[in-house]
């Protein structure tokens, strides 16, 4: 039996799981004091903060890091990465703490806390399919302006998970399979998988549908003279069409339990704005079956907002004529990195080397 340490480090809390082989054990949010965390410059300054919740964590539930055999963390916005399950070392700790990341994300932290966790005790530490997971076709890189090529970020941890986790349910390995992974969350990304390749994504942070909090697509020249209109400064209009868009622009939430509370009391902006949505969701989904060419064996629903009778239903409605629709909902990060770490510590699957 396998004791693993799982580590995803948010933008408010730290989760923690503590896993035997595949059963979770534990699993604990570690809030931290907003107050404090904005008193830290950049992400890389909470490393300590954070790494000190999560040894107290373990001194809590009496347990050294000693006795664990792998510490995992998220991974996040590295440089581009195939898929798979990396071991943490120090070409990785120093890209981070010298900044050669494609964003200042928490999840940054999430290998660094292993590796400072693990490596004293001669324990690997490891992270797996991080947020800059690329699998690009070439054809999936043109934006239509070489300075803006399309950049491969997204939920991609989930993604593979539950992608895998439906090809063992079919009795077929993933890389066997051509599948619709829709991560309906905060933000939505949506990706086909073509024979264990996650070729083509909609970054949520740059289009695709729009959210409960992101703006998705947006009208190019609109977007350039609102850009320009003296409105907003460049980090008011990043946050704006990243944290303050969607359902929340729209209709003051971005809870979809309240937008269908308002739906089913009779407010009609509150469906207009759902349906839009979840209509956008939908087309999305059918252009990535055109990418796979039709050849679509299963498309899955997953993320927070899949949890949702409603929209899955409504989703399915668009959809269900192109493939079977299977629905797993949440984020199932936790598990998803408990599962990375146990196949390589089992020898199921080989740890990439970060280079």
């Amino acid at each position: 039996m396998y004791r693993i340490l799982v580590v995803n480090p948010g933008a408010g809390s730290t989760k923690i799981g503590l896993f035997e082989d595949e059963k979770k054990i534990k699993e604990r949010e570690l809030r931290h004091d907003s107050e404090e965390l904005r008193r830290y410059e950049t992400t890389i300054d909470q490393l300590e903060m954070r790494e000190k919740a999560v040894l107290d964590f373990l001194e809590e539930e009496g347990m050294k890091p000693s006795e664990l055999d792998a510490v995992i963390g998220r991974g996040g916005a590295f440089k581009a990465l195939q898929g798979g399950i990396y071991r943490v070392n120090e070409r990785l700790i120093r890209d981070i703490e010298e900044g050669k990341v494609q964003a200042d994300h928490p999840s940054n932290l999430g290998a660094l806390i292993a590796y400072k966790l693990a490596s004293p005790h001669g324990i690997p530490a490891f992270f797996a399919d991080p947020v800059s997971v690329d699998e690009f076709d070439e054809v999936s890189r043109l934006s239509g302006l070489p300075e803006l090529p399309r950049l491969s970020l997204s939920h991609a941890l989930n993604t593979k998970y539950v992608a895998k986790k439906v090809a063992s349910s079919r009795g077929k390995a993933y890389d066997e399979m051509n599948m619709i992974v829709a991560h309906l969350g905060t933000g939505i990304s949506i990706s086909p998988h073509r024979k264990g390749r996650m070729f083509d994504v909609n970054n949520a942070n740059d289009g695709g549908p729009f959210s409960p909090q992101r703006a998705g697509t947006l009208p190019t020249t609109g977007l350039i003279k609102l850009s320009f209109s003296g409105k907003y400064s460049e980090r008011e209009l990043l946050k704006k069409v990243t944290r303050e868009a969607g359902l929340l622009a729209y209709l003051g939430t971005d809870d979809l339990r309240e937008v269908e509370e308002r739906i089913e009391a009779g407010d009609n902006k509150a469906r207009l704005v759902y349906e839009a949505m979840v209509y956008q969701i939908a087309k999305e989904i059918g252009a990535m079956a055109a990418a796979l060419r039709g050849e679509v064996d299963v498309i899955i629903l997953t993320g927070g907002m899949a949890r949702s009778p409603k929209i899955v239903e409504d989703i399915k409605g668009y959809i269900s004529w192109i493939a079977p629709v299977e629905v797993i909902p949440g984020e199932n990060e936790l598990e998803a990195l408990a599962y990375a770490a146990l196949r390589a510590l089992k020898g199921l699957e080989s740890p990439k080397k970060y280079t």
